[in-house]
């Protein structure tokens, strides 16, 4: 009589020549080492910021004087300010490069009504409506007409928005500020510039809609999964409309510190400041697949931007060359990005593994 067929698995045991699978505690000690290099990347930003100021304090007396702090902080706060609108798309997976133009948009809007109404809040008022009425109208385009990425409705935005901006002031700059614009964006506490309150006001806010509220928490799982989220009752569309009208509110508030500082509306201003927010953003060290990034990435990456400019410029370094250099800088952090990504996925594997092998 034949013996029952049976179906159980014979383990493997540590022994064995063919064995495949390592023992637990070397599967712990290289999750440990994934983890110390996840950690490591995940300070880069941080590390390169310190790098760079330490190596520009070595070659110039003058970059750690306060002075020259004061200067990096006040060529730093629009970056910055853009930068956190920028945040917000990014996380969500896409992208806005119509802020440069939306920018200089809302200054020419600021500098015409400052001709017929001197108030500083109602001029103020008419910059950063501008801003975020440009900013809907790239989410309703994206979201309504369902383009396959906001790339292709931000770029037609930024020729309109630029376009209109010419036509309006007659391709010239149109000079003249009221007081307060000028205060915001021009004066400084000795050598603190005011317009660091307010990115310091707009960092605190968006930190507060990311992490305090639902709301945040839409934007996170928008950009992790959009169907999943769909699926689970998130308001998709709603959440995309939202992200793009702050960026495009933070595009009007960078408006109102240029012009101030400037004492005027250009129709040039902001060109390529697009490409400044989006370095900041993605040098600071948020993700650009989405869904992973926190305030302080933005905020690192915008002064990473402003020490590397200022201090090249101290080091009488050529304007093109500070391009590619900061080109190349952010080549390389989206290449760290994707090597954390896989580093992540790498570590949850071995930390499954090591369970699974302990049991």
């Amino acid at each position: 009589m034949n013996a029952p067929h049976t179906t159980d698995t014979v383990q493997p045991s540590a022994a064995d020549p063919n064995e495949s699978v390592p023992p637990a505690d070397e599967i712990t000690k290289k999750a440990r080492l994934v983890g110390v290099a996840l950690r490591a990347l995940r300070a880069g930003p941080v590390l390169i910021l310190l790098l760079l100021i330490t190596g520009f304090a070595s070659q110039s007396d003058i970059f750690l004087t306060t002075e020259n702090a004061g200067n990096i902080l006040a060529q730093t706060v629009v970056i910055a300010i853009l930068a956190l609108g920028q945040l917000l798309v990014i996380l969500t997976r896409g992208i806005d490069l119509s802020v440069g133009a939306v920018l200089a948009l809302s200054t020419v809007a600021g500098a015409l009504v400052f001709d017929k109404i001197e108030s500083a809040w109602v001029v103020m008022l008419v910059m950063v409506g501008t801003g975020a009425a440009v900013g809907v109208l790239n989410g309703l385009v994206f979201v309504k007409l369902k383009l396959p990425h906001p790339f292709i409705t931000t770029l037609a935005m930024m020729s309109v928005a630029r376009g209109v901006a010419l036509v309006l002031s007659d391709g010239r700059p149109r000079q003249g500020m009221p007081e307060g614009v000028r205060t915001i964006g021009g004066d400084s506490i000795g050598w603190f510039p005011l317009s660091a309150f307010v990115v310091i006001g707009a960092a605190l806010l968006t930190g507060l809609a990311l992490y305090r509220l639902t709301w945040g928490r839409w934007v996170y799982a928008v950009g992790g999964n959009p169907e999943a989220a769909r699926r689970t009752g998130i308001p998709v569309d709603r959440v995309l409309i939202a992200v793009f009208a702050i960026s495009g509110l933070s595009a009007g508030v960078a408006g109102v510190l240029t012009a101030g500082r400037t004492d005027a509306g250009s129709p040039t201003f902001g060109n390529l400041a697009e490409l400044d927010a989006i370095s900041a953003v993605i040098i600071g060290g948020v993700s650009f697949l989405g869904g992973r990034g926190k305030v302080s990435n933005a905020l690192v990456g915008a002064l990473m931007v402003g020490v590397l400019r200022n201090g090249l410029n101290l080091l009488n370094v050529d304007a093109f060359i500070q391009m590619i250099a900061i080109g190349l800088i952010l080549v390389l952090a989206v290449w760290l990005d994707t090597v954390r990504e896989r580093l992540e996925g790498r570590f949850r594997t071995l930390q499954a593994t090591a369970q699974g092998a302990t049991k």
